[in-house]
């Protein structure tokens, strides 16, 4: 069984024997997965080029600094791609953050808080997902030399990467954002879960989560 966000998800024999290998996705589900992917993809990039204009209007007043922020994540079989996002935090004072150190939350600007509260710094991905790099669902990748880190101290990290990472996914919306080794080992036994159980009804749930999350206000 899996442990997140105090809950214990009970998995069938196989899941208790095997919770960390690697898992094959049947050829009809990646189709449908990656047909699912490109459509929503395409229908997102009408939000996407107007957050972009109206963000080109408001950055100079409440966001100083580049539209875009870009940084290496650990993708599928853990190699590293550039993900997108609209930049949502001022520049780092020069101290790196660590692997399981808690977000700086006093470096995202007024107009970024707006943007992480309702997703929309993470629209820019919608080009990794067309270009193949990651899906709609999945688990969310993380900072490369973080999932470094976390490949030699957290269980089942590996197995994580068996699938296309995620804009959102199983852990986003049932454990939320989370820090520090214990808050990884959740996130973790969440995504393998997902992986585990992956059917596209369950990507469209969770789809229909993220849409209630996002009108709930909750987020980082």
């Amino acid at each position: 069984m899996f442990d997140f966000q105090n809950d214990v998800v009970e998995l069938s024999k196989a899941d208790r024997a095997h919770p960390s290998l690697p898992r094959v996705q049947k050829p009809r589900l990646a189709l449908s997965k990656r047909l699912f992917d490109v459509a929503g993809a395409i229908m997102l990039l009408l939000p996407l080029g107007v957050s972009a204009l109206l963000l080109c209007l408001l950055n100079p007043l409440f966001n100083r600094g580049p539209l875009f922020f870009v940084q290496e994540r650990m993708g599928f079989r853990c190699v590293p791609f550039a993900a997108f996002k609209f930049r949502t935090m001022t520049a780092p004072n020069g101290h790196a953050r660590g692997a399981f150190d808690a977000l700086e939350t006093d470096r995202i600007t007024v107009l970024g808080r707006i943007m992480r509260k309702m997703r929309i710094d993470e629209l820019p991905q919608i080009i990794n997902v067309l270009r193949g790099q990651m899906s709609l669902i999945g688990p969310r990748p993380d900072h490369f030399e973080h999932a470094c880190v976390y490949l030699r101290t957290v269980p089942g990290y590996c197995a994580r990467h068996d699938v296309l990472p995620g804009i959102s996914g199983f852990a986003q919306t049932e454990v939320g954002y989370v820090d520090g080794l214990d808050g990884v080992h959740r996130k973790v036994a969440a995504d393998l879960y997902y992986i585990a159980h992956a059917t596209l009804a369950f990507d469209l749930w969770i789809a229909w989560r993220t849409l209630v999350v996002i009108a709930t206000h909750r987020g980082s």
